[in-house]
């Protein structure tokens, strides 16, 4: 997945179309944006009050083994998975 548009970009888009009444399609072309994203970036901000980007994980998943003793024998019966 590539990263996220910076902040600084989405709001400068946001205050062109906001503050200074640039058409969407204008501002796609000027700073070589989707107007998809554009709208997505304005209907995150009625909903939310902000355009953050999402966060690319879930909070609270951890993926690191804690079980050792049951990852080796997961291993020694997938051993020969391929």
């Amino acid at each position: 997945m590539p990263a996220p548009y910076s902040y600084d970009l989405r709001q400068k888009v946001i205050d062109a179309i906001e503050l200074d009444g640039m058409p969407k399609t204008e501002a796609s072309q000027v700073f070589h944006v989707s107007r998809n994203t554009i709208n997505l970036w304005l209907q995150r901000k009625a909903q939310t009050g902000d355009f953050l980007p999402k966060p690319h994980h879930r909070p609270g998943n951890n993926h690191k083994i804690t079980d050792w003793q049951k990852f080796k024998a997961f291993a020694q019966e997938h051993k020969n998975f391929e």
